[in-house]
């Protein structure tokens, strides 16, 4: 899949060194993902929660951070939504945010 504002990801990680490792470790198991549903996501990454059809929530460094990711699998892309500290992830609505 193609990660659209990966450079985001990379940015994030530079700022907060503890995100670094498990972001990295996520964008590598995007960019060699096919996957074709919400199902696929879910059964690559367990702990990850479906937040609608398209949205997906992931814990970042022990769920200290937080990633949403949206997903056009058709055309296999994600689209990074969000990501940030938890308290930062508690005052945004999950299901509308587009900060990238």
């Amino acid at each position: 899949m193609r990660i659209i504002k990966q450079s985001t990801l990379v940015r994030f990680a530079a700022e907060n060194p503890k995100a670094k490792p498990a972001l990295l470790r996520w964008i590598k198991l995007v960019k060699a993902a096919n996957w074709a549903s919400m199902n696929d996501v879910q059964i690559a990454v367990p702990r990850a929660v479906v937040l609608n059809g398209e949205r997906e929530r992931f814990e970042v460094a022990g769920g200290n951070f937080r990633l949403i990711g949206s997903f056009a699998f058709k055309h296999q892309i994600v689209f990074i939504k969000f990501v940030g500290t938890h308290a930062e992830y508690d005052k945004v609505d999950a299901l509308t945010v587009a900060r990238y």
